[in-house]
């Protein structure tokens, strides 16, 4: 009975817990892998709105914290492109009347974010998320007695990373909320300008 104990059940012991420890160590190594690929994905899709928030301010003066009317924007709405001809700098040139300005307005799906593949209609949701959606603001805040235009979009870590190992996500948002960061990505800021960057830059 002893020798079954020791040339058997030892040897399977050992076995299950090297098991164990492998798994408990590259668990975490697995999780910031896959939380690299989804940051990625999900820093690419703020991007994203950041560009169509920009180009919406540039013709409303405003942001807008309605997804449907960015998308819409993009859709059916028009940006404008000045055209340049010549320089005012050129004294010659302006005498000759060879200097222009044209204003042209151009649709904004064929100005901006033209790569293949991009479907607009997915900057509305948060990848890998079941389909979570954007957490997206935008508001008029006073700074120096002037009202600024101001927007954020955001993934929380619980919806981005939805499905990963829980325990990791609580130490991560943990992790984030000791550092005084928000707990997930995020571009633009309502509380403060930062000139529409991402917290991931």
């Amino acid at each position: 009975m002893k020798k079954i104990l020791i040339l058997v059940v030892l040897p399977a012991i050992v076995v299950v817990l090297g098991y164990l420890i492998f798994k408990s160590v590259q668990q975490p190594v697995e999780f910031e892998k896959q939380r690299k690929i989804r940051e990625s994905v999900c820093i690419e899709r703020l991007k994203d709105i950041r560009t169509l928030q920009v180009a919406y301010k540039s013709k409303y003066n405003k942001f807008t914290s309605d997804m449907d009317s960015l998308i819409d924007f993009y859709n059916n709405g028009t940006i404008t492109i000045v055209r340049k001809i010549g320089s005012f700098d050129d004294s010659v040139a302006v005498a000759q009347k060879r200097v222009f300005r044209d204003s042209i307005p151009i649709a904004v799906r064929d100005t901006l974010l033209k790569r293949p593949g991009f479907i607009v209609d997915s900057i509305a949701y948060i990848p890998f998320s079941g389909g979570k959606k954007m957490l997206m603001q935008a508001v008029f805040a006073k700074v120096s007695g002037i009202d600024v235009p101001l927007f954020e979009a955001a993934a929380p870590y619980d919806y981005l990373l939805a499905g990963l190992d829980r325990q990791l996500v609580v130490n991560l948002n943990g992790d984030r909320e000791i550092q005084g960061r928000y707990k997930g990505l995020k571009v633009g800021s309502v509380d403060a300008p930062n000139n529409n960057a991402g917290n991931w830059e």
